[in-house]
């Protein structure tokens, strides 16, 4: 019987078109901007819930404590946004190149993302829980927390990540390549099917894999 293969994430190249440019954004909650080049922008404590940003590039944006609540962002790049509190919860990411992002708390929670890259950067605590997540790539990422629980996950890769806590309790995971990322500690091993691991990372996910099926080892 041939092995089956591993469905790599479908992600083409965030191609925009020319942006016009606005380094003092009146922002507003449920706007929508649309070809905008932002500049350095500090978006601290705005109320953005429900804004929609099409074709729009970031660049060192600030959005600490920013209410990103049901925002769109589509076909947008982001270099170097920087949040320690990032409020983003049932927001929506599709066709977007996210670059050495540096976010502590970012509360991304039932939220759909389709097509995202993630290049480089720290991330203290990157909340999904209860997410959709189709064709991801995060790469070269430092994530002290990862929670993926509830959540359902088609097409997503995490290379040469390092990650301290990942958490699947309950997740749905089909093709979720972890190959060549490290990981300290793995909660609700239940939820853990569907992932694709490397020979190191099976030694060391074995004896929390026995505890969990009630293995003895002597």
């Amino acid at each position: 019987m041939a092995a089956a293969k591993l469905a790599a994430p479908r992600i083409s190249p965030v191609r925009l078109a020319e942006l016009r440019d606005d380094d003092a954004p009146d922002f507003r909650r449920g706007e929508r901007y649309d070809g905008v080049r932002f500049s350095q922008v500090r978006a601290d404590g705005e109320e953005l819930g429900g804004a929609d940003f099409l074709e729009c590039e970031f660049d060192r944006a600030s959005f600490n404590e920013t209410q990103l609540r049901g925002a769109t962002f589509r076909d947008c790049i982001l270099t170097e946004p920087y949040a320690p509190v990032l409020t983003a919860a049932r927001s929506s990411w599709r066709d977007v190149e996210i670059n050495n992002p540096r976010w502590g708390s970012a509360e991304l929670y039932e939220g759909s993302w389709q097509s995202v890259r993630i290049d480089g950067g720290k991330l203290d605590f990157l909340n999904l829980r209860g997410s959709k997540l189709q064709d991801v790539q995060v790469s070269g990422c430092i994530i002290n927390e990862l929670d993926l629980g509830s959540c359902t996950a088609n097409r997503v890769a995490f290379k040469d990540c390092t990650i301290g806590t990942l958490d699947v309790t309950g997740a749905k995971l089909k093709d979720v390549d972890l190959r060549g990322s490290e990981f300290r500690a793995v909660n609700g091993l239940g939820g853990i099917s569907g992932v694709v691991i490397d020979d190191y990372q099976l030694s060391l996910l074995a004896p929390l894999l026995a505890g969990h099926l009630g293995i003895r080892v002597l």
